[in-house]
């Protein structure tokens, strides 16, 4: 991290449709990176939300500030006064002890992945837009969505929020996406409450090549028709349970997760570390709702999967992105195939990059400080294709490895965090797609488990 630059104080003026009229060079340059200009819509969502605040209720506003400019972030103290002269009913923005550095910001990006994989986890409708917003193809399958999955699929292309009513949002598009990331929203046919999440695609955070659009519900989708007494029994957790603690849950993770960054404002300590056991509890709470879901799924009669093509080095190397920072956490080494790797398989790749997921998790968890997770693929025999996590962990006896994969099996474990249902699922899963899931290990010698599946 490169040295600080300090300066004593930033300035600006905004109206009262909170458009920055003037600013100080340093405020200024802060609105150009983030997509706005001086004068213009103020395009820093962090300054943002206090003008408005204070605008709003007509009282000065007093906090410590900090905000992302792409590569660097900015903090400060800010003060907002509102005025009714000088800004015509907008707001003095005065920004104290004003300090930019250049980040390696592995903190912040992780607490950014970890709120997009919460949204990710929640939302009920996903898109993928271009670099102007149009929407290019969107996927759902909540009841209320009906609507909306028609316009998006009769006629694409279009601004993403012709599909939808913004609240509370009178300017018309375009408008910077920053601006629009976080923006309630209400959909055609549903009576829930939306937000939206703008994530950007590619490496320039300032004019991105494309977003992914996520409409994620504020409360969970109550079902009025109710399901016959056979079906309510064997799949309480997925139609009753899982739908209602979802969004809660998320809630819960999400804002514990902003109280421990202190990102709602400064905070002692150890109760940042609350915040964060918190989290942590909610996380969990979130996997042990995912897994039973996925235990009524497996056990229910006739649970079927996809059957299509799948290539299982992209799934491997998708896992690796995902769990990069886990194993970094731990100082864990997590390597996948390379370019050229390609291994055709035949099963349903989202059931396979659980899977995968799945192993390599637990891979990481039981891994020392130091050591190597690896992910492999490979077509070992004529008609099958595999994927298998390698580890340089504690490995297994033989007899755990024929208990490794029992419904609750935690081989003795206690305070984990797991919930022994992971592998249990895993192999059902491998079954269902035609293939098995099996381990090959041995004592202090790490562990090796290999998801097989029938070719192409």
């Amino acid at each position: 991290m490169e040295t600080p630059d300090t300066l004593l104080a930033a300035r600006g003026v905004t109206d009262h449709e909170d458009r920055l009229l003037s600013a100080d060079q340093p405020l200024a340059e802060l609105q150009q990176r983030c997509g706005g200009a001086v004068p213009g819509k103020l395009a820093i969502p962090e300054l943002l939300e206090l003008v408005q605040q204070g605008r709003a209720m007509g009282l000065r506003l007093a906090r410590e500030f900090s905000a992302s400019d792409g590569d660097g972030r900015i903090t400060g103290y800010v003060r907002i006064r509102p005025s009714g002269d000088e800004s015509g009913g907008g707001c003095e923005i005065l920004i104290e002890n004003w300090r930019r550095e250049v980040i390696g910001a592995e903190e912040d990006r992780e607490a950014a992945s970890r709120q997009d994989a919460i949204d990710r986890a929640t939302a009920e409708f996903s898109a993928r837009l271009d670099g102007k917003q149009r929407l290019l193809a969107g996927e759902g399958d909540a009841p209320d969505l009906a609507q909306l999955l028609s316009a998006t699929r009769k006629a694409s292309g279009k601004i993403w929020t012709e599909y939808v009513s913004l609240v509370d949002i009178a300017h018309k598009q375009p408008l910077h996406w920053r601006l629009l990331d976080g923006a309630k929203c209400s959909v055609e046919g549903s009576q829930r409450n939306w937000f939206a999440r703008l994530i950007p695609v590619g490496s320039d955070q300032i004019v991105p090549r494309g977003f992914e659009l996520l409409l994620v519900a504020e409360q969970p989708l109550i079902e009025i028709e109710k399901p016959d007494d056979e079906s309510a029994s064997s799949r309480l957790v997925g139609d009753a349970l899982a739908p209602a603690l979802r969004q809660p849950v998320a809630r819960i993770i999400a804002n514990a997760d902003k109280i421990r960054g202190r990102l709602a404002g400064p905070i002692r300590q150890e109760y940042a570390e609350y915040a964060g056991d918190i989290a942590s509890a909610g996380r969990h709470l979130a996997g042990l709702l995912d897994d039973l879901n996925d235990l009524e799924a497996v056990e229910s009669p006739g649970f079927t999967v996809a059957s299509q093509g799948v290539n299982l080095a992209d799934i491997a190397r998708q896992a690796v992105k995902m769990l990069h920072a886990k194993a970094q956490s731990k100082s864990i080494e997590l390597v996948g195939p390379v370019g050229g790797d390609d291994v055709t398989a035949r099963g349903d790749a989202k059931r396979v990059l659980q899977v995968t997921l799945n192993l390599t998790g637990n891979a990481i968890n039981y891994s020392p400080e130091g050591s190597t997770v690896a992910i492999g693929v490979s077509n070992p025999a004529a008609g099958t294709a595999t994927i298998s996590v390698y580890d340089e962990g504690p490995g297994l006896t033989p007899e755990q490895q024929e208990r490794v994969f029992a419904k609750f099996e935690r081989l003795g474990r206690s305070g984990d965090g797991g919930s022994g249902l992971g592998l249990y699922i895993s192999r059902r899963l491998a079954e269902a797609m035609s293939g098995s899931l099996s381990v090959e290990s041995a004592p202090k010698q790490g562990a090796t488990f290999t998801l097989e599946l029938p070719v192409e």
